[in-house]
């Protein structure tokens, strides 16, 4: 039963990971930017549901609710601050942008409240579960449940509203979309939205399932979801989703297996081989540029 406990684990994990990962790969398939700042987003997502649970008193889910109202405006800002005026430039350019944003909102974020790990508060219930002989924790079982939960939503606003038809024309061809009355520029702005609110969800369930944050908390996990969301298939939602889920299996079963010093290199393995012999992802198709 080993294994199937680790496996429980991994998926707990992954699911964190796939959730930081959807923001990756929905900005990347609208505007093919890489940006680095998301996982900045994902640890402020974190601190508001520290202070809106210590400093507000709210309960887990209304901070849960206020960390992803939070992220979803600071994607909007960044989006309209320092990307929208790239959107023509090399992308060189934009990637420089977007590791600038990402240090920027570091310091700016150690400046007002300095550099120590705070403890997150305990505000969920501490229990184990045997299914079928295996434990599993009331912690894991809350991951699973709103990651789920999001996920469902996300699917069922990209097909089935308005603006997931809009995001779907954007990212199939913008001008396209355009003179077919599509606001490009909301569409954008509603896509960092979405993605930001999902890193922020993940940046809370991080805190309640580790314990612990800390100003420069973004920098592993967002590196990682970024490997999540190149393993699926950059820009396919359903790819960053089983990407992140797969990561997060494998680092479990790595570290399982006595060897938790190689789970960070084991990542950007995964990342090197899947570049070399399948660099469109698991999920992801080789596609014909007409020169």
């Amino acid at each position: 039963m080993e294994w199937i406990q680790q496996l429980v684990n991994g998926i707990s994990l992954g699911s964190i990971y796939a959730l930081i990962a959807l923001g990756y790969t929905m900005v990347y398939g609208i505007i093919k930017l890489i940006n680095f700042a998301h996982g900045e987003v994902f640890m402020i997502g974190a601190f508001v549901g520290f202070y809106a649970i210590r400093g507000l008193g709210l309960g887990l889910f209304p901070a849960l609710l206020l960390a992803m109202l939070v992220c979803a405006s600071l994607g909007v800002i960044i989006e309209r601050i320092a990307y929208k005026r790239l959107r023509h430039a090399t992308r060189i350019a934009a990637l420089t942008t977007a590791i600038g944003v990402s240090l920027f909102i570091q310091y700016v974020t150690i400046y007002f409240r300095g550099a120590q790990p705070e403890g997150y508060p305990d505000v969920f219930p501490s229990a184990n579960f045997k299914i079928f002989g295996v434990s599993i924790s009331s912690q894991s079982i809350f991951i699973l449940v709103v990651s789920i939960l999001l996920m469902i939503m996300l699917q069922f606003i990209v097909h089935r509203t308005k603006i997931g038809k809009a995001m779907r024309a954007v990212s199939h061809d913008a001008e396209a979309a355009q003179l077919m009355g599509i606001n490009v520029d909301n569409t954008i702005s509603a896509t960092f939205a979405i993605g930001s609110a999902l890193a922020g969800a993940a940046g809370v369930i991080f805190g309640v399932y580790y314990g612990k944050i800390e100003p420069l908390m973004g920098i592993m996990p967002g590196l990682k979801a970024f490997i999540a969301a190149v393993l699926g298939g950059i820009g396919i939602i359903p790819g960053a989703m089983v990407g992140g889920l797969l990561l997060g299996v494998v680092e479990t079963f790595v570290s399982a297996a006595g060897y938790s010093m190689w789970r960070d290199a084991v990542a950007f393995i995964i990342l090197i081989l899947i570049l070399l012999f399948k660099p469109t992802g698991l999920f992801g198709k080789n596609m014909r540029e007409k020169v």
